[in-house]
């Protein structure tokens, strides 16, 4: 079985690993650049646990450990810190202290992590929420202007009939040209000015 600790970074990842039959121990750091991270752990033979702590960027790595069919265990990464008794920190200690503790029996303090599926959904749900915070922003914006031109049709600017109402040019002008196609002279390529 090989055991592998590692320290994971957004360019990088150092790996301490450890083959549990012959006692062999490798250190190596490998770049995020084309195949190589699915190369290395494709080319592992047996079974193979790796060791990380949480960070933000990993969800990338979390499936691909999955779809090699590799064991992944995601730990807390304010005890890891904690088993360091060093001060000084850097990657390659980072790797070994991550691989020490996957040794010992019940140290790794791993967090609860949701399933393919639960992450899935709760990235749509959470893109889902911005998507309707940006129109709320976008609607609440185009009223200001409707209103601030005498335009009072409330949430019926939003309805068909509203949108078949007569806009003036320049509301048009703003919402669909303003401010990228603005030129010195204060005209738009629809010839409104939106000024």
């Amino acid at each position: 079985m090989k055991i592998v600790g590692c320290d994971l970074h957004a360019g990088q990842q150092s790996i301490a690993m450890m083959d549990s039959e012959t006692g062999e121990l490798t250190e190596k750091v490998l770049k995020h650049e084309g195949n190589a991270v699915r190369e290395f752990y494709g080319w592992l033979e047996g079974p193979v646990v790796v060791g990380i702590e949480a960070t933000g960027a990993m969800q990338w790595f979390l499936e691909l450990l999955e779809e090699l069919g590799i064991e992944c265990r995601v730990g807390h990464p304010a005890k890891i810190r904690a088993a360091e008794t060093r001060q000084q920190k850097h990657d390659r200690r980072d790797a070994e202290v991550i691989l020490e503790l996957l040794l010992m029996k019940n140290r790794f303090p791993d967090i609860w992590m949701p399933s393919t599926e639960q992450r899935d959904l709760r990235s749509l749900l959470r893109d889902r929420h911005q998507w309707v915070k940006m129109r709320a922003r976008l609607q609440h914006t185009l009223q200001a202007i409707a209103l601030n031109h005498a335009l009072r049709k409330g949430k019926a600017l939003w309805t068909a009939t509203g949108r078949q109402g007569r806009l003036p040019g320049w509301m048009l002008c703003r919402i669909w040209h303003y401010p990228t196609t603005l030129r010195k002279d204060g005209m738009n390529c629809c010839g409104y000015t939106c000024n």
